[in-house]
Formats: structure tokens, sequence, C-alpha cells
């Protein structure tokens, strides 16, 4: 159906998908840096593949579909998948596995039910599951952050670009020189072999709360949510129930016995959970639209962190947590949607 379009000038709205997609990208930029500060370039050439496949991917879905193609491609949210997708993989991700994760995230997650607006879930994080059930051992090369005490060979940008275009280290170098496990995976491998945490913290990857490096990254993705926050593009209820709901789980749990348990600052700070409670949870297409039902899903993804990390397959939960919640939206909307006065 075509409507008529009247003459210019036009109300325009005070913040277009374009600006909250700016934005968005503004409060993970401190994230990013610190990423690249503490574990290398990795991130940055994930992104700039990311950012490639996901423009050419909505370019071609645009076509297919006979939408304009210059609307949407300047509107951002590609790039902003691009970027949240990225920052999920390891800082060592081959091209292909980079490429196959957002090709799926752009154009199955999103423009098979219908593009922007429409998408059921949330297109990172459907597209980070694929190559995480797909290529499960690429999805282990972690690196080490590269200050503190830990031996620790470190790759250059070059060499990085290197393992990126060929899925292969430079001579001299060894995976088990190269690569860490990370802060979740040592805890569940270690608590598993019946180690206490007090004899799990003595590895060097642990910082105060949870993982060097990574703490830091978590304060600049906090900083970056109360960004968001103030400026209007996300509310509080979906990261508010989130973080207290995974915490209060783990609060429980570590009362009862902190030798088998982590602490909630801990399950806070390690894994996606501040990327997922401020930037991905969040997403105002694939999450609930009344304020009830925020709380509601924003408790679920958390309680079900907790649950997929505690009890589950996979050392971290955030992406599962969000996508099965995501399920839950239209029951949750329906449930909470405000009575119409006199109904």
């Amino acid at each position: 159906m075509k409507f008529a379009t009247a003459p210019a000038p036009h109300w325009r709205p005070a913040a277009d998908v374009a600006a909250v997609m700016r934005q968005v990208l503004y409060a993970l930029a401190p994230a990013v840096a610190a990423y690249t500060f503490f574990f290398g370039p990795g991130l940055l050439l994930n992104i700039v593949v990311a950012t490639a496949a996901a423009l050419a991917t909505e370019a071609l879905a645009l076509r297919l579909r006979a939408r304009p193609a210059r609307v949407f491609l300047s509107d951002g949210s590609a790039v902003v998948t691009a970027v949240l997708f990225a920052f999920c993989l390891p800082p060592l991700t081959p091209w292909w596995i980079t490429v196959t994760g957002i090709v799926f995230a752009v154009g199955v997650a999103k423009h098979l039910y219908g593009g922007l607006g429409y998408n059921l879930f949330n297109p990172a994080m459907a597209g980070y599951l694929v190559v995480l059930v797909a290529f499960p051992g690429k999805m282990t090369m972690w690196l080490p952050p590269t200050t503190g005490d830990l031996d620790y060979q470190s790759l250059s940008l070059w060499q990085t670009l290197q393992y990126t275009a060929t899925a292969s280290l430079p001579a001299g170098f060894e995976f088990d020189a190269v690569t860490r496990a990370t802060p979740l995976t040592v805890v569940r491998t270690e608590l598993g072999l019946m180690r206490t945490m007090s004899e799990i913290r003595v590895n060097p990857v642990f910082g105060d709360f949870g993982g060097v490096g990574w703490e830091w990254i978590g304060n600049f993705l906090t900083l970056g949510g109360m960004w968001l926050l103030y400026k209007g593009i996300i509310r509080w209820q979906i990261p508010a129930a989130m973080i207290v709901s995974l915490m209060a789980c783990a609060l429980v749990f570590y009362l009862t016995d902190p030798e088998t348990h982590p602490s909630p600052l801990f399950h806070l700070y390690a894994g996606g959970t501040l990327l997922g409670a401020f930037f991905i949870a969040t997403d105002p297409v694939s999450s609930t639209v009344t304020d009830r039902g925020r709380l509601i899903y924003g408790a679920g993804c958390g309680v079900l962190t907790y649950a997929i990390r505690t009890w589950g397959g996979y050392p971290d939960g955030v992406a599962f947590a969000v996508l099965l919640m995501n399920m839950a939206v239209p029951l949750i909307d329906r449930h909470t949607r405000p009575r119409i006065y006199g109904h």
C-alpha cells in the first residue's frame, strides 16, 4: 500500500534510528578501546570484517526485497549489530567464522523476519550462537591480558592479521603459549575437579572481582550504559532486573558455600553480563515494551544466565538467556499490557 506524502517541511522525530545507533556506538567506544589495550588488536579486526560483511549482506537482502538500500544502509543498525557480534568473538577468530555469523545475523535473524523492527530474536546473539555451535574449537581462542605477570606471548597487529586471514599462528608461536582460558572457563573446569574457589583464584587470570582486564572493560561498558540511560536510549528496568537477579541467585549459593560458588561480583564482571545487560538485552525490537514486562524480561535473562553458567553446558549463558527470553516476549507483553480505562 502506498501513502501520499505531503510536501516539505516534514515533522522529523526527535531521535531517528541513525541518531540512536550513533549513540550506541559512542557508548561502546571506550570499552572497545579498553578491550584493545588489554587484549590486542583482534577485536578491531573482527569489527572491520563483521561490519563489511554486515553491510554487504544488508545491501543484498534489501535488493532482493526491493527496498531502498540507501535509507537502511545509512541508519547504522547493521554496523551496531556487527560491533556487538564482534565483541562476543574471541580476539583470534578466522575471518570466515566472523562472516558466517554476521551473515546469519543480518540475513536470517533480521531480514527473513521482515527487517529492522520486525526481528523476533536479537540478530547479534543469533549469529553468535550459530558460530559457537558450528565452530566450538575456534571459539575458545581467547587471549590473556597483555598486562600483569602472566607468562604470555603477545601477537602484534600483523601477526593477529595473519591468524585472522589463515587460521594459522606465525612460525614460533604455539596455541598453548598464546591463548588462555577465560575466568569463567577456569572456574567451571576447576570446580569440576573438586578444587575450591580459594585455590582457583590463585590463577593470575583473576583480578579483584572477575578477570584481569575484563573488570576495566566492564567498568567502561557500565559507563556506556549510563550514557544510554542519560540520553534516554534505553530504559533502566531491563539492565537493573538482569543484574539484580543474576547477583541475587549468585548471592544465595555463595552464602551457602563460598568455596564452591563464585561471588556475585565475579558473575557481574565475568563473561558478557554487563554487555548483555546494557547493550544486548535492551534491544528495543526483540525485548518487551511495557515497564512490568521489562522487569520480568530482565529478571529472566539474569536467572537463566546464572542457571546456564552453573548447571548448563557452556561457561557463559548470556546469549542463550537473551534468545530464550526473546521467545517469551509476546507472552510477557500480552500479560503485562496496561488495561484501557473503562474496560
